[in-house]
């Protein structure tokens, strides 16, 4: 059965390529091997499955980054790179089996027609979602669909006696890639990009535009959990930060793939000042170009812990269905020459996946020394001639061990039954009129609330009612970070996920490393000497 399926694979493949051109005897025993089984099995075959199967068993024994991906997968990945998709415009989350809008999209669809934070939508299209246990999957394909069509919702609103019918014209609804942006003192920016999306740029400069009218000098830029995106959105934010003209930020090349390199234009947003770029772990791809180049140029200091190390091209080959196959063709080098990618063995997708696991296991996410290099992955930055290596990821200029000391079990259990953000759910709805009315900014908010007593035995008693067992040397260890993200899951909720980052990041040690070291200009430069 894996010959056939291997084979299956490969025939399709060759008749997908243009460019798989000639007929050699190994495609025409493919090709015939394909029309045997269609016509001869003894039983009805699901050719369409069996293709699919074909295709991704072929794929896997390559390399882990080629992939296939079915039609709806094509359209969930292009709906979050392309920055849009076609819906109703609100943020909601599943609270008691019911859905809760946390917010409307600005001028979006939803707004116009009067929905409010706080509103539970119990009916679409006369189909009950509410307490029926429908997944979030299930009821954003009923919000979605293509644009200009209607959707008819009803809406429960606290305090109005009777359910609240609404009709919504879909339109298209931004999904933006900078989560955060704001000014953390007066002269130090931060931007927070969750991904290298089409709109990315775009929303990168006017970031960058709004926090230099308002004096940045400094800018901690934060790819922490960033896996990636787009490559030319890369290299065009690297471009704005680099010094240089028609300096090399990253070059691609593979056994059928010439060398390709991309080079800084004459467009420099922030040639000079202070810069910081935190990366972690799930930093990848995309997010190493753009450190990997702000490195080798000691454009800026890296902080955190190394890169995922995700250094492969995957061409788009379009299926006629719609499907897709992602297929590896070329390999990602920083400006050094540094290979990106981390070391894999084709077939071995399980031990690549679990790679993470192994380096906390191992002490490197917690300990810098246990990462060791051999002289031939030793590479030496452009400017300074500092040591640098390669060998997969990129290593930061300065290591922040990983943070164990807060996150018990206990507190891993309520997070991952959602009980932190159920609690914020209830507490804004019993409180909102009291929250708009004596919070007007977010600064005040800052300032000022407290996460209470009440707050805290609430989310015990939730924690109690799913059978989580209490543990209260468990609780005070991880009480600061508790009452941390019940603030700024309501910051959130009240204002943006600005506010969102403004409160965590306070307990984020990368970047308040990075705080220090714009602090500290002989710290920061002796980092980009190498010392």
């Amino acid at each position: 059965m894996k010959r056939f399926i291997y084979a299956i694979a490969l025939f399709l493949i060759f008749s997908v390529c243009a460019k798989a051109q000639r007929q050699t005897d190994a495609s025409k025993k493919l090709s015939l091997a394909a029309y045997v089984i269609s016509t001869l099995y003894v039983d009805d075959v699901n050719e369409d499955k069996l293709t699919e199967d074909a295709i991704r068993a072929m794929l896997e024994q390559l390399d882990p980054h080629s992939t296939y991906l079915d039609p709806q997968e094509v359209k969930d990945m292009s709906a979050s790179l392309d920055g849009n998709f076609d819906g109703v415009g609100i943020q909601f989350t599943m609270t008691n089996d019911t859905l809760y809008v946390i917010q409307t999209v600005a001028g979006g669809p939803s707004e116009k027609v009067g929905i409010l934070a706080g509103d539970r939508i119990v009916e679409i299209n006369d189909t009950v979602v509410a307490g029926v246990k429908m997944s979030t999957k299930d009821i954003m394909t009923r919000l979605r669909g293509k644009r200009g069509t209607k959707v008819d919702v009803t809406v429960l609103r606290k305090d109005v006696p009777d359910p609240i019918p609404f009709r919504i014209t879909r339109d298209k609804i931004p999904v933006y890639s900078i989560d955060a942006s704001y000014m953390v003192d007066k002269h130090t920016g931060y931007i927070r990009l969750s991904r290298f999306s089409a709109t990315s740029v775009q929303e990168f400069v006017e970031a960058m535009l709004k926090l230099r009218r308002a004096g940045m000098k400094n800018l901690i830029l934060d790819l922490q959990g960033n896996g990636g995106g787009y490559l030319n959105t890369a290299v065009k934010i690297a471009d704005l930060l680099l010094a240089d003209d028609n300096a090399l930020i990253v070059y691609t090349e593979g056994r059928r793939s010439p060398r390709t390199e991309e080079k800084t234009s004459s467009k420099h947003l922030f040639p000079d000042g202070k810069l910081v770029v935190l990366v972690d772990e799930g930093s990848a791809s995309a997010s190493e170009i753009v450190s990997g180049a702000i490195q080798d140029w000691d454009r800026g200091v890296i902080v955190g812990r190394r890169t995922f190390g995700k250094g492969l091209v995957q061409r788009p080959v379009p299926l006629p269905d719609g499907s897709m196959i992602r297929l590896t063709t070329a390999r990602y080098y920083t400006p050094s020459g540094r290979s990106i990618q981390k070391p894999y063995t084709k077939g071995e997708a399980k031990a690549y996946n679990e790679d993470l696991i192994n380096r906390y296991n191992h002490g490197e996410l917690s300990n810098a020394d246990s990462i060791h290099f051999p002289d031939s992955l030793k590479f030496y930055t452009l400017k300074n001639k500092r040591v640098v290596y390669g060998g997969g990821g990129i290593m930061p200029d300065y290591f922040i061990p990983i943070d164990t000391a807060r996150y018990t079990d206990y507190h891993r259990d309520i997070a991952a039954k959602g009980l932190i953000n159920q609690e914020v759910t209830s507490y804004i709805d019993r409180n909102r009129k009291e929250l708009n009315a004596n919070y007007k900014n977010v600064d005040k908010f800052i300032a000022t609330f407290e996460v209470d007593e009440k707050m805290l035995q609430d989310l015990k008693s939730l924690a109690e009612k799913e059978k989580i067992k209490y543990n209260e040397e468990e609780f005070q260890k991880s009480l600061p970070l508790i009452k941390a993200q019940l603030k700024a899951l309501i910051a959130r909720d009240l204002f943006d996920m600005s506010a969102y980052f403004k409160i965590m990041n306070q307990y984020n040690d990368s970047y308040q490393k990075a705080l220090e070291l714009i602090g500290m200009q002989e710290a920061y430069e002796q980092l980009l000497k190498g010392k």
